[in-house]
């Protein structure tokens, strides 16, 4: 039986493949950046300010969203599940979609 990769280091990689992307602690947790501005942060057991974080190892992840996704979500699991099985497919995208629209909020402030 082969040990399961490590969540963090899976959240990691898949922030750090996309362009621009540089990782930097901030509050004691890892912070995933475009252009200086966090897309994502990761809330571990030995970083959290929080009780109770939940997930694989207990790890919680911030993404930066569009205008009505968190609702979306909770509308979804309504009664506040508290484990959290990721599909890494699903992880990737929602890193990516935090990516783009910090990326395209700082092009938009260039201007």
């Amino acid at each position: 039986m082969s040990a399961r990769p490590d969540p963090l280091f899976r959240l990691r990689a898949l922030a750090l493949a996309l362009p621009r992307t540089v990782e930097k602690q901030a509050w004691g947790a890892p912070t995933f950046r475009v252009d200086d501005r966090i897309f994502a942060m990761a809330d571990t057991p030995e970083a959290s300010t929080a009780p109770a974080r939940s997930g694989p190892a207990g790890l919680s992840v911030w993404l930066a969203a569009p205008e009505g996704a968190q609702e979306m979500l909770i509308e979804a699991a309504p009664d506040g599940t508290s484990e959290w099985s990721p599909d890494w497919d699903e992880v990737a995208f929602n890193l990516a979609r935090a990516h783009k629209l910090i990326a395209a909020r700082r092009a938009r402030s260039r201007r």
